[in-house]
């Protein structure tokens, strides 16, 4: 009996993500600045988002970074999972705001992830992505959505990629 080897079984498609910040708190160029180019990305007290970031999100994932509660919110950066996930620190420190006096040591909610700046692109700005009807599926653009996490279809990366130039 002759044994195969299936490199691709064992290897699921690479998927993508946008993930919003506000740049006082970790701009697209601190991400950049950062050692390493990467950041952690803490302070995620939603639980369908650690969830992506839990169950679904793996290195090299590929990332639209966003601007949010600012001026003018867009994606500003591309960037890609860096690491796996872990224990969120700031929800134990009660100088941050992020801090969550519910979450248990032995068991904490909250997790974070490294996040690795691979560029800073012209900003494409909320507005914009609008004139496109071709992104009407970006979670961002659905009214509601509130999510600092949300999941990208391939079709709808490559075309806001096209579009950063």
């Amino acid at each position: 009996m002759r044994m195969t080897s299936d490199a691709s079984h064992d290897q699921r498609a690479r998927r993508y993500w946008l993930m919003k910040s506000e740049p006082e708190e970790c701009s697209i160029d601190d991400a950049l600045g950062a050692i390493r180019s990467t950041v952690q990305w803490t302070g995620v007290r939603n639980y369908q988002a650690r969830n992506f970031m839990r169950d679904e999100m793996q290195i090299g994932d590929g990332v639209l970074f966003y601007h949010s509660s600012c001026p003018e919110p867009g994606i500003a950066g591309v960037a890609e999972i860096a690491s796996g996930t872990r224990t969120d620190p700031t929800q134990f420190d009660w100088r941050s705001p992020y801090c969550d006096p519910k979450s248990d040591p032995d068991k904490p909610r909250w997790l974070l992830l490294d996040v690795k700046a691979l560029r800073k692109t012209r900003l494409l700005s909320l507005a914009e992505l609008r004139e496109h009807p071709e992104l009407a599926n970006l979670k961002v653009l659905q009214r509601g959505n509130r999510l600092s996490i949300t999941e990208v279809d391939e079709s709808d990366w490559k075309q806001v990629i096209k579009l950063l130039g």
